[in-house]
């Protein structure tokens, strides 16, 4: 089944979870189109391509988000990929006005779980002063029908490059906030003895992915998509995955993997890291990934045995 056909099915339950009915159904457009389906939107009359009938009436999600914003509003869905363990439907709102919410909705235990991790965090970011940071602002969070929904503020988001300074000054900034423990922390137990470095440990974002930040009209760095935020790990660990998660757009997981190493010093020279920790830094971070995926139960870069095992074992034998 190839991805437009997956998404369309997971569409089709989503519009069941969200548009329970009855009401009279009303016309929406997928965009850019239904072999590119990425959005599902109110239809316009400038809108070409076939209709998606979502039905309306009161049990729907637009009345419970009406209620709690205290607005009128109407909803784009974001048509989401397969095989995530935290895909979700993320819904974006519209006011009359314009754009209120971005919302999720938690329809597992595991996404309830990181959604509920979210609003924790960035209830705890809404009383620092940051500088560099821009993360969004819990609008509400709560349970409808028995799904979990959180609504964020919209970030003004521009695309385009973000200097190495800002990602650099922006993953220091969080690397320093106190506070809450990971939804999965990574168990410690089952590394390698000679692979954890001692010393302060840090924050991270913990997803410091290209999509979850945008640089801002102010020179600061929009971040959202908090859901993994953690604490008690080394400095520098976002920057890492930031590097992994641009390689792996280019190339295969263990040549990804592999790169993380072999770049591991002038990625993380900024914060301060020798070679030779910079280098452990890259092995415990590829690790506690795995360990990450390994509690959510879902592989999405193969068995570590293919992409992780081979730079593990070769750091065993340098240090």
């Amino acid at each position: 089944m190839n991805d437009a056909r997956v998404r369309l099915r997971y569409l089709d339950q989503t519009i069941g979870l969200l548009f329970p009915g009855p009401g009279e159904a009303r016309p929406y457009t997928l965009l850019p189109h239904r072999l590119l389906p990425r959005r599902l939107v109110p239809r316009a009359w400038w809108h070409v391509g076939g209709k998606v009938m979502v039905p309306s009436g009161e049990a729907g999600i637009e009345t419970y988000l009406r209620e709690v914003l205290g607005t009128p509003v109407r909803v784009a869905l974001h048509v989401r990929p397969a095989r995530r363990v935290n895909r979700k439907p993320l819904l974006e709102v519209h006011a009359p006005d314009g754009p209120v919410a971005f919302v999720k909705i938690g329809d597992t235990d595991l996404t309830r779980a990181l959604i509920a991790h979210e609003a924790r965090t960035l209830d705890l970011l809404a009383g620092m002063p940051l500088k560099t940071v821009v993360p969004p602002a819990v609008l509400h969070y709560g349970s409808w029908r028995g799904l979990s929904v959180l609504a964020l503020t919209p970030l003004p988001v521009r695309r385009g490059p973000v200097p190495g300074s800002l990602l650099a000054d922006a993953i220091d900034e969080i690397a320093r906030i106190p506070g809450l423990r990971s939804p999965c922390p990574p168990p410690l137990a089952s590394r390698p003895p000679g692979l954890l470095p001692q010393g302060r440990l840090f924050a991270w974002h913990g997803d410091f992915a290209p999509w979850n930040i945008a640089r801002g009209a102010d020179e600061r760095l929009l971040v959202w998509d908090w859901e993994r935020f953690g604490t008690g790990v080394p400095l520098g660990f976002d920057a890492v995955h930031h590097f992994f998660q641009r390689a792996l757009r280019r190339t295969d997981p263990a040549a990804a993997a592999m790169a993380c190493l072999a770049q591991a010093l002038p990625i993380l020279a900024p914060f301060g890291a020798s070679a030779a920790e910079a280098r452990l830094t890259a092995i415990r971070y590829l690790i506690t990934l795995a360990d990450r995926h390994a509690a959510d139960g879902h592989e999405p870069l193969g068995p570590p045995a293919r992409w992780l095992n081979p730079v593990v074992d070769y750091q065993e034998v340098l240090v």
